[in-house]
């Protein structure tokens, strides 16, 4: 042997580098992107759910004190909470039932076009 080196040639029958093809790569960020779309999805789905659940929460702790307050002058009114509650509203309806004696009490807490009603029977006083 002599001291000479090999040269390394260019070899198109096969192709002895490792990597991907093109075709491998794009399925992959097809796959990747289908994935990712799901997840954005599914999380945008559960920010919504979580966004209701925070009304409903609040808005039926509003209608059960706005109940407390009513049933000691039990009326119909309107109006708005205070901070930190000032874009929810109330209306309070005072209505007769069928049984003698009894009203029925209804208060509607609402915020844009969300609605939360609670109802309850009283006992009315007679005059």
């Amino acid at each position: 042997m002599t001291g000479r080196s090999k040269s390394k040639g260019l070899h198109l029958s096969g192709l002895s580098e490792g990597g991907f093809t093109l075709l491998e790569i794009m399925i992959s960020l097809a796959i990747i992107g289908g994935l990712l779309v799901t997840v954005i999805y599914t999380l945008n789905y559960n920010l919504s759910l979580a966004g209701r659940q925070e009304f409903q929460t609040t808005a039926i702790m509003l209608s059960k004190n706005k109940m407390a307050e009513a049933e000691k002058n039990p009326v119909a009114s309107k109006g708005e909470f205070p901070e930190p509650y000032a874009d929810y509203s109330y209306a309070t309806t005072l209505s007769e039932s069928p049984y003698p004696g009894i009203s029925v009490l209804t208060v509607s807490v609402s915020r844009g076009n969300e609605d939360v009603k609670l109802s309850e029977m009283i006992e009315t006083l007679l005059k």
